[in-house]
């Protein structure tokens, strides 16, 4: 698989705005079947933040259903999050995955075998 690489993380206010990217290696292509981001706050598990199929289908978390849009830019080698009105609890280590076509639930990790290695976002 590619190497998946996050950026865009940092300390931002509550009711701020972020964007993360996750770009492939070698500017190579990241689009697979599956694409999502996940995150994981100190002590708690990872979560599904959204997810997007190659065939079109969003899948976004209840916790950030409309404050979140999760999109891949037309190259296909970069996928991007974006968020406002962040809030505290929004405080995690954001990760990008990318998966396999197969049957399954987009917003489950299960589904996903390419991961990046994380940038944290901290929401005071």
């Amino acid at each position: 698989h590619v190497q998946l690489v996050e950026s865009g993380g940092g300390s931002v206010q509550a009711g701020g705005s972020l964007k993360l990217s996750c770009a492939a290696s070698e500017h190579s292509t990241i689009a697979r079947y599956r694409m999502a981001w996940f995150r994981q706050a100190p002590e708690k598990q990872r979560e599904a933040v959204a997810s997007i199929r190659s065939d079109g289908p969003i899948t976004y978390a209840p916790s950030v259903k409309g404050r979140a849009t999760i999109y891949l830019n037309n190259a296909k080698t970069t996928l991007y999050l974006e968020m406002n009105n962040l809030k505290p609890d929004d405080t995690a280590q954001y990760y990008c995955a990318t998966g396999p076509d197969r049957e399954g639930i987009d917003l489950a990790e299960r589904e996903y075998d390419n991961w990046g290695q994380g940038t944290q976002v901290t929401v005071s």
